[in-house]
């Protein structure tokens, strides 16, 4: 049928509009998947998002736990003892950059079977630990690089240092060389009343220091008088220790420093062997005048071997092995056959014409002290 004009221009228009309109449905632009597509209207059944109640549920001041899994590698704690790990506290040294005076005493020195132990332990009035020279209860108290751990009762001293590894080693010491400790200088500076101060790695800050002390020296502490006994300096041809970077653990004598304005300075360090590392400036600490290191160092040898070479020497510690385990079973063997212990009556029935039995008999106690070379030398000659 015929309509009118204004009819026929608006009906395609409402038809387009039913088509991405429906009953209780709306076309989302964003959300469709094509032409056409509809969507039931939600009514949002959500409240409105409440600020001040996830403020409350919010965790307040730093963290005070360390899962196990993200604890730095050079602890070495073993993956299946537990989930935490003993998170340091506050002190003198970063948390990555410490060892937690616990696992000094449980996993290190093996004085402490579990953490109640260890409390019994630390926590003693008679102050049974002493890092630098002063008595620390403290469970989790952070213990870093060239600190001195003290335990008067047994009569030990450590020193906590690095090996070729980049690991903390507890190396032990005298009494003597306990009584004082390496710190390298971090800055200089001059405080209120123009009073000048350094501050040094592990947190001191000493003032009204030499005038010769610079940042990067390292100072020679007395623990027990709190003075400044010697300074070594950051310059050519001292031994020096890398204490970060890729080189951790390392040391040698200075060759060379190269210095880039408006970034790092590179030290060049030669070892005992003659290979040669660079790292940045502020990676060493200084630990001795000249090719003399002002401390002892762990046993090994001075240097960092290669892959190669390390598995050539663990060869040969394995080839030393199984042959003193064959030499070990051997002589067994030889004394098991011509010393079997049997009884009187045995010994008796089967005694030779040369009277070995009773001379074996008598020669007991001899044989006991002889080494077993001349055991077996003795037993030849019968």
């Amino acid at each position: 049928p015929d309509l009118p004009p204004l009819l026929a221009y608006l009906l395609p228009v409402i038809s387009l509009f039913f088509f991405f309109q429906a009953e209780d449905g709306i076309r989302d632009v964003e959300r469709s998947r094509g032409l056409g597509d509809v969507y039931k209207r939600q009514v949002s059944t959500q409240s409105t998002w409440d600020y001040q109640a996830f403020k409350d549920r919010m965790p307040r001041g730093p963290r005070k736990h360390l899962k196990r899994i993200y604890a730095p590698s050079h602890w070495m704690l073993d993956k299946l003892s537990g989930i935490w790990a003993p998170k340091p506290s506050s002190g003198p040294h970063k948390l990555r950059e410490c060892l937690p005076l616990m696992i000094v005493v449980r996993n290190r020195l093996k004085y402490a079977l579990n953490y109640r132990e260890v409390m019994m332990i630390v926590k003693d009035k008679a102050g049974n630990i002493k890092i630098d020279n002063k008595v620390r209860r403290d469970p989790h108290y952070p213990v870093g690089f060239n600190d001195v751990v003290s335990i008067e009762k047994t009569g030990d001293f450590f020193r906590l240092l690095y090996d070729m590894k980049g690991r903390f080693v507890l190396h032990k010491i005298l009494g003597n060389e306990a009584k004082f400790k390496l710190c390298k200088v971090v800055r200089r500076g001059t405080g209120a009343n123009s009073i000048p101060y350094i501050l040094t790695h592990d947190g001191r800050t000493i003032r009204f220091p030499h005038p010769d002390i610079k940042a990067n020296d390292t100072i020679k502490f007395n623990l027990e008088e709190n003075k400044i006994e010697c300074t070594y300096k950051f310059e050519t041809g001292n031994m020096v220790m890398a204490t970060g970077g890729n080189n951790i653990g390392r040391y040698g004598s200075v060759l060379k420093t190269e210095h880039h304005p408006a970034s790092f300075d590179i030290v060049h360090v030669k070892e005992a062997n003659g290979n040669t590392f660079a790292t940045r400036s502020q990676n060493l600490f200084v630990i001795g005048q000249g090719h003399q290191s002002a401390i002892t160092l762990p046993k090994g040898k001075p240097y960092k071997l290669s892959i190669l070479e390390e598995k050539a020497e663990r060869l040969q510690k394995k080839s030393q092995k199984v042959v003193k385990k064959k030499q070990k079973a051997f002589n067994h063997n030889i004394l098991s056959i011509h010393f079997q212990s049997v009884s009187y009556t045995h010994l008796r029935a089967h005694e030779t014409r040369e009277d070995l039995v009773c001379r074996l008999l008598l020669e007991k106690k001899k044989r006991e002290k002889l080494p077993v070379k001349d055991t077996l030398a003795m037993v030849v000659n019968l």
